[in-house]
């Protein structure tokens, strides 16, 4: 019985350890099932680089498929480039969700593909080794829905005589063509083969189905924004700029982005100066984008290159924002050299016929060199260089608060403190003279300062530059007014507080002028309608607190009776009534300089910025 009891315990174990294999054996199918089918929606299609079928369980469709497959050129040279297009070929409202293309021998379709790709578009497509060679097969990163993607195939240095270009496209998990036959391509100098691909296409650039993103900024790819942070897929204002290296380090793969009518474009400078440059443009041309590469040797119009120095061009142009992408090669002939670093200028401007004009306003600059082919960083710059920024600060210090504060207390504070001097001088006189003092120094530092930067005369800065030189003749002709003064007593006395006002008056409201048309010029643009309004809400507070003091005053003389407006002085006067002034003036000075203080920090920090 024990015998019987035990054989059936066994047969029970055994059927558990079965069911329990059976369930295991299951669950490993379901999981390589899973991974396939996830793997396969990755683009992660390596194991079918030989045969080029979808490992879906179901056959390819026989019908001619509705994609075409097109190259920008038919003949080709050992380690030269060719664009391969993958496109809807019918008008219907066709897509597909995912592919495999190679390039083979033409000769012999089943031997491993040669030469390697480079990607266009890493957001769409991917890199796949095939056999030994990594890039020798290109693929979809994601099933979602695609008319159009694009791959520049790369020749080997001993590539086979004629090679055509494969393609296997996923339109659904049961309907999908294999190896869609190509255009073949030749080696320079021998026949190309007839074809019943679709003929090649021009070198015209293709339109982008998606906008850039700044995904991957400082991580992936190096870019160059305005304003700093933004991103062109939500920002319809920024100006971007992008590069990055592809994996073989052979190319690299520019995006630019901006709102313009015209044309956007950058440029790569051994320095901060224009001219002498590697320039590249984008130009809006009658509802097409031109892509085009040129040289600028000075302030002049860029000789433009031959269209083959890029390739893989693509576009596209919405609601005013012009977007393009292209590769260059590293090593260029009559081209900087990509692993050099250079200064990174991001312009735009007008454009019409082709013809290029300058642009509107200051370009961006990037504030380091940066190595192209170098490590992924989000670079910063500026539009506005650093001396002209110093130059706007030094003049905004000088005639918004120092001149401001020294000419107020010259008109209105003179016997605010009648018992207090230093160095033997009364106190207002030695702090007017002081805060004029370092007016007329910050002014001629401050006026050095654009001349250096454009090592010259401005002849694009309008009336500005000109008002500038009036207003620094006007600040050493006070000084040295000041020195000549005849003494009190003299009769010229007179004369010289007339000139001297004068003289004073007018440097102010030439400064004014000045500080106005400076806040519009290219080299420290400032952001408009807000400069305007601040400069001309300051204008009304130094003109309100001076009407304030001289009602004060008349309110004083007002309440004196007639016979001490003819025997007391204004001095007289105040020292009568010294607690009620000096309370009622110290508290408009305080407030008069807390805000000129605002006024000149609001700007201050607004040309920081910059």
């Amino acid at each position: 019985m024990y015998r019987v009891e035990l054989h059936c315990r066994n047969w029970q174990h055994r059927g558990e350890a079965s069911a329990m294999w059976r369930l295991y054996f299951t669950l490993a199918a379901l999981t390589w099932c899973v991974d396939s089918v996830g793997g396969f929606s990755n683009g992660k299609v390596g194991v079918a680089c030989g045969d080029m079928e979808p490992q879906h369980g179901h056959e390819p469709r026989p019908e001619p498929p509705p994609y075409m497959v097109s190259v920008d050129k038919s003949t080709f040279s050992p380690g030269e480039n060719i664009t391969v297009s993958l496109q809807v070929a019918s008008s219907d409202p066709m897509f597909f969700r995912g592919f495999l293309m190679e390039a083979r021998d033409a000769g012999k379709l089943d031997s491993p593909a040669v030469g390697f790709f480079i990607l266009t578009d890493p957001h769409q497509s991917q890199l796949l080794q095939c056999g030994h060679t990594q890039g020798s097969g290109v693929s979809h990163t994601r099933n979602t829905k695609k008319t159009q993607v694009q791959a520049v195939w790369e020749s080997p240095e001993k590539p086979p005589q004629r090679v055509q270009f494969l393609v296997t496209v996923v339109h659904g998990y049961k309907i999908y063509w294999v190896k869609i036959a190509g255009p073949v391509v030749s080696l320079r100098e021998m026949t190309a083969a007839p074809t019943t691909a679709v003929s090649p296409q021009t070198t015209s650039p293709t339109a982008l189905s998606t906008q850039f993103s700044s995904v991957g900024c400082g991580h992936s790819k190096s870019c160059l924004r305005d304003p700093v942070g933004c991103d062109p897929e939500s920002d319809p204002h920024c100006f971007f700029l992008s590069f990055t290296t592809d994996e073989a380090g052979r190319s690299v793969m520019f995006e630019l982005s901006g709102p313009t009518e015209g044309y956007v474009s950058f440029a790569l400078s051994h320095d901060k100066w224009m001219g002498n440059d590697d320039v590249y443009l984008c130009e809006n041309d009658r509802g097409s984008v031109t892509i085009s590469a040129g040289y600028v040797s000075g302030r002049t119009h860029p000789e433009l290159a031959a269209e083959e120095a890029l390739w893989g061009r693509a576009w596209r142009l919405v609601d005013g924002v012009i977007q393009c992408r292209f590769h260059r090669s590293i090593h260029l002939h009559n081209r900087f050299n990509l692993n050099q670093s250079y200064f990174l200028f991001l312009a735009h401007g007008r454009s019409h016929n082709g013809l290029i004009y300058k642009h509107h306003h200051q370009p961006l600059i990037s504030t380091i060199q940066k190595v192209i082919t170098g490590l992924p960083e989000d670079l910063s710059g500026s539009r506005s260089p650093l001396l002209i920024k110093f130059h706007g600060v030094f003049m905004l210090t000088v005639w918004m608060w120092i001149v401001s504060t020294a000419a107020l207390i010259a008109r209105h504070y003179k016997d605010f403190w009648p018992d207090t001097t230093v160095l033997g001088q009364r106190l207002w006189f030695q702090l007017h003279r002081t805060m004029m003092v370092l007016a007329v120094v910050l002014t001629s530092a401050a006026f050095t300062l654009p001349f250096i930067y454009r090592r010259g005369w401005s002849k694009g800065a309008g009336s500005h530059p000109y008002i500038g030189c009036a207003v620094m003749a006007l600040s050493i002709i006070q000084p040295i007014m000041a020195i000549l003064r005849p003494v009190p007593e003299s009769p010229r006395r007179i004369i010289f507080r007339w000139l001297h006002f004068g003289a004073g008056t007018a440097a102010q409201i030439l400064a004014t002028v000045c500080v106005f048309l400076g806040a519009a010029q290219q080299a420290l643009l400032l952001p408009s309608p807000w400069s305007p309004a601040v400069l001309t809400g300051w204008l009304l507070w130094i003109m309100m607190v001076d009407l304030l003091l001289l009602i004060h005053q008349c309110r004083l003389r007002g309440n004196s009776s007639s016979d001490d407006k003819e025997n007391i002085s204004f001095a007289q006067l105040d020292r009568l009534q010294h607690g009620e002034i000096s309370k009622v003036k110290k508290m408009v000075l305080v407030v008069f300089l807390i805000g000129n203080t605002g006024f000149l920090a609001a700007f201050i920090k607004t040309i920081a910025s910059l």
